[in-house]
Formats: structure tokens, sequence, C-alpha cells
């Protein structure tokens, strides 16, 4: 199975545990990874075959503007399943990454694969 990869996203939203957290909005960092089989956009140049990466991109801005999560791990949940519903992506890895949370570390976060390949 082909992948179709985005990195290096990064989107801001309210996320957080702590009563700051819930008054600022905070950047997260995330890197996804998408089956998808690529030989029939490929075979005729054809875009609306394609996982239009730029189109994704646009739904994962405006699901995080819209987001007010605790946890990172609901984040990422709710992001992926979206994902796979309204694009019809059998298999995703989507990594999320939450810079600054430990001063110590240059990022924390989760990764988790939903689907089928």
């Amino acid at each position: 199975m082909d992948r179709v990869f985005i990195e290096g996203l990064e989107v801001d939203t309210v996320i957080g545990a702590y009563d700051w957290e819930r008054e600022i909005r905070q950047c997260l960092r995330l890197d996804l990874s998408f089956a998808w089989d690529n030989r029939k956009p490929a075979a005729n140049d054809d875009l609306s075959l394609a996982l239009d990466y730029a189109t994704v991109s646009t739904r994962i801005q405006t699901f995080a503007q819209d987001a007010q999560f605790i946890l990172v791990e609901t984040f990422a949940e709710r992001l992926a399943a979206l994902l796979m519903d309204e694009f019809q992506i059998p298999w995703l890895r989507l990594k999320l990454t939450k810079p600054g949370a430990v001063p110590a570390a240059s990022g924390v976060g989760v990764e988790i694969e939903r689907g089928c390949l």
C-alpha cells in the first residue's frame, strides 16, 4: 500500500488540564501518514482521485481551531476518526507533539495507528 504523508503541520488549539491552559491557545505539531492507493490518480494525473494533502491539512487546521480538549490523546483519537471518515482513509498513523509541555524535553505527545493496511 502506498502512503501519503504530512510532516510538521503546526496547529493552534486549546489543549491541557491546567486552568491557565484553558485560557490560551497552544501549538501542536502533527506528523501524519495515510494509506492510499496512488496508482489510480497517477495513471491519469487526476487530482480528484488522489488524497489531496492540501485539503486534508486545511481540514485539520479547522478541527484544531474548533477543538477544546484536556488530553492530547482525545485530540488524536477524534482527529483520526474524523479524517478516516471524511476522506475514506483505510489506515493512518498520527504523531502528535506538544512542544514545551515538559521543560527538559523538546516535546511530548502520543502516536497512534488506526485502521487496516
